[in-house]
């Protein structure tokens, strides 16, 4: 074990599953694949035996964070306020985190019961292309400097203040953001803020985003099978922009493949892997729990900070 990982217990899965008394997921197989990412593989099993002992412990925390609210607001002498249960979730681009993330917010919303769930993907606090173009960016989408990190700082503030919020919309079919759109945020019981930049501090702030968070999470997995899941999203991608003109990918259908395949792999080595390797990773340990995944996107072990 790496020394980042000594404030961690490592727990496999099979002690994991235990920690939960078995009940039956609150959600269907037909459900299930309707939320997964179209390259990520999750079964009814794996809610059981890691996602539901999961949500267990986020009750945990949100009791815990519950009470210390209470008992703060005796001690300064003040009605506490109500405020939402922040959870980030981060993690390497293909490696998995829309399906937790949604998985989730399914999860949450019936374990407690009436609870509201909102979902925030931080795509929506890209710069758009015309501006990254202007300031010579478009090349490190993605990286740290191509987030409108001011602006999601905002958001988490108001949120966290009981605010609601109106956040700007980013769309992968034209792998921009939406002109003239935006998504209403309210301070629900839950939101979920997920995305590959969620636990890197802003440039020179002395604020972390991880300060508003309550419940952190990280999905890890070897960088290999990370490359493997990314290339083979786009090659599904691909697929789904053939009879679309409008979609960004579509240019490349006309192409042969294997130049495709290519340029997608071009852009693994250049651009997605240097972002994991200098700026997403470096940040894993600034979760709370970390969940590991194997090649077949299964669950193996997951680490929970001492």
């Amino acid at each position: 074990m790496t020394n980042e990982f000594i404030h961690f217990e490592k727990i496999s899965r099979k002690t994991w599953q235990n920690l939960h008394r078995k009940t039956t997921p609150p959600l269907s197989q037909t459900e299930l694949n309707s939320i997964k990412s179209f390259n990520d593989k999750i079964s009814l099993q794996d809610v059981t035996d890691v996602y539901l002992p999961l949500t267990n412990l986020i009750q945990i925390y949100k009791r815990s964070k519950e009470d210390l609210a209470f008992s703060k607001g005796i001690f300064l002498q003040k009605a506490s306020k109500r405020q939402p249960f922040i959870i980030g979730v981060s993690g390497s681009v293909a490696v998995g985190k829309s399906t937790t993330s949604r998985l989730l917010q399914i999860l949450l919303s019936r374990t407690f019961s009436n609870a509201t769930v909102e979902l925030v993907t931080t795509d929506g606090f890209l710069y758009p292309n015309a501006y990254l173009q202007k300031q010579n960016l478009l090349k490190r989408k993605g990286f740290p400097e191509s987030y409108n990190m001011e602006l999601l700082l905002d958001f988490l503030d108001n949120i966290k203040n009981g605010q609601n919020f109106q956040i700007p919309v980013y769309s992968h079919e034209i792998y921009d953001i939406v002109p003239d759109e935006k998504q209403s945020v309210t301070a629900a019981d839950f939101v979920i803020v997920e995305g590959i930049n969620v636990f890197q501090n802003p440039q020179n702030e002395r604020l972390y985003m991880t300060d508003f968070f309550d419940f952190s999470i990280y999905v890890d997995a070897e960088v290999k099978n990370i490359e493997t899941w990314y290339l083979d999203r786009f090659k599904k991608l691909l697929t789904l922009a053939k009879e679309d003109p409008t979609n960004y990918y579509h240019p490349f259908t006309s192409q042969p493949e294997n130049e495709v395949m290519k340029f997608a792999q071009n852009v693994w080595k250049s651009i997605n892997l240097v972002n994991l390797q200098d700026y997403i990773e470096p940040t894993r340990n600034r979760a709370e729990i970390i969940l590991h995944k194997t090649e077949n996107h299964m669950i193996d072990e997951i680490y929970l900070k001492k």
